[in-house]
């Protein structure tokens, strides 16, 4: 019996070696058609609830919420601008979609939303979704998908309302009602640093808030750059914008209010003595 069991069980091994390398080639294949999940920083989002997003989805919505607030228009809008790219594209800025649409909110070129360059850019993308916002009469009185319907006209008219709690605890940390809200790991140095790191995160600051941020007074040097702010709330809108694009902009620290958040840590802590921070000042620190 166990001269015999032997071929079997070289058999058997045999056959465990093949199914395992025929599941390899299959990942592989398919990772190539398909969206595999990805392991990566991530951003956590407490204001009355709590909201996990990467990186990349943090800083669209950050952006989302700056030019809502840049235009005068109230927190339920930005909740309805929110949920509204929830629904359409998880908050990633997309290249494509159904049939022309393109983007966060997957405006369409040929129904005069503007060209895919564009809306490609999620400024102008959030900006031509605030404009139609406003047109519609009675908006603020409306459900969150009643609103984002009459802008979007989708064929699921009912589905912007799943996100409505999401956009708006992401609302109230990114118009600056919520302390301390928004929590980003950045494990990673980045490749640009210093004077170009500081420089590239004033201009993208300067595109998001336009007005806004020339009506703080602000410096920036090699190490990072300083907003002065009238108020905490407005404080705070700054501090979690810059915490929300920090994987893209070379930042390694940021303070306000007391606290100080610190890339690779992603956590606000009380701010050490001596951090040189005002209490009427945003600072942020990039890497050098």
């Amino acid at each position: 019996m166990w001269v015999r069991a032997k071929p079997i069980v070289g058999l058997i091994a045999l056959l465990s070696v093949a199914v395992v390398a025929g599941v390899v080639v299959l990942i592989n294949n398919l990772a190539g058609t398909i969206k595999l999940p990805q392991l990566g920083p991530e951003c956590t989002v407490r204001a009355d609830g709590q909201v996990t997003l990467d990186t990349a989805q943090m800083a669209n919505a950050a952006t989302i919420a700056a030019v809502g607030v840049r235009r005068n228009m109230p927190e339920q809008a930005i909740v309805v601008a929110l949920a509204t790219a929830f629904q359409e594209s998880k908050l990633e800025n997309l290249d494509s979609g159904d049939r022309d649409s393109v983007g966060l909110f997957q405006q369409r070129p040929s129904q005069g939303w503007g060209t895919v360059e564009q809306i490609s850019d999620p400024r102008y993308a959030a900006g031509k979704f605030y404009a139609a916002l406003k047109k519609v009469k009675g908006w603020e009185e409306m459900r969150v998908t009643d609103a984002a319907q009459r802008v979007q006209r989708s064929a699921y008219p009912e589905a912007y309302e799943k996100w409505a709690d999401e956009s708006k605890v992401l609302a109230a940390a990114l118009t600056g009602r919520a302390t301390g809200a928004v929590e980003c790991v950045v494990p990673d140095i980045p490749a640009v640093r210093g004077a170009e790191a500081a420089a590239a995160l004033l201009s993208s600051l300067q595109l998001d808030w336009g007005k806004k941020l020339t009506g703080q007074a602000r410096s920036a040097e090699a190490a990072g750059l300083t907003v002065e702010v009238a108020d905490a709330s407005v404080g705070w809108r700054f501090a979690h914008w810059l915490v929300s694009h920090a994987s893209a902009t070379g930042l390694e620290r940021v303070r306000f209010g007391g606290l100080e958040w610190h890339a690779p840590e992603g956590k606000w802590q009380p701010v050490t003595e001596g951090s040189g921070a005002g209490p009427a000042q945003v600072v942020a620190e990039v890497f050098h």
